[in-house]
């Protein structure tokens, strides 16, 4: 893919969509492709994460940390999985295993730090979504408890 390819793949995904060209054709620069064949594990639950992946071609199959949940997802193109990872240190809380061959996308964490610090403007624009999502978050939970408030 060309590095236009690579910008316009970029704007695809939700979390970078705002972003904007220039900052985009930071990461599409810094970025590392990664083919995984059938059952390849691209990381375990528990490690630490240092990096998101956009899933680019195929599906990844995440399985969640607890046993008990048995809990699995599938991420198809154009999903960015373990995002937190690319704001600060954490550990992955789920398996990721390649469902088919499968074409990831890395975005380090030092890289997108470089990007925001470099594009204040899409740093900001990135700042008002994620607060707008945990705005909404918000919103689902009082309901929630609203629900379970409720006297039977």
């Amino acid at each position: 893919m060309s590095l236009e390819d690579d910008i316009a793949f970029f704007e695809q995904v939700p979390t970078f969509a705002a972003l904007g060209k220039q900052a985009l054709h930071i990461l599409a620069i810094g970025a590392e492709t990664r083919q995984l064949q059938n059952g390849a594990v691209l990381f375990y639950a528990g490690e630490t994460a240092d990096a998101g992946y956009v899933v680019q071609r195929g599906a990844l199959v995440l399985e969640t940390n607890s046993a008990l949940s048995g809990e699995q997802f599938i991420a198809g193109p154009g999903t960015l999985v373990n995002e937190r990872a690319l704001f600060a240190e954490t550990v992955c809380n789920s398996t990721a295993i390649a469902r088919g061959p499968t074409v990831v996308v890395r975005i380090s964490r030092s890289l997108f730090r470089k990007m925001m610090e470099g594009y204040p403007d899409a740093a900001q624009k990135l700042r008002d979504m994620m607060a707008d999502r945990v705005g909404g978050w918000m919103h689902e939970l009082n309901k929630l408890k609203r629900t379970l408030e409720r006297p039977s």
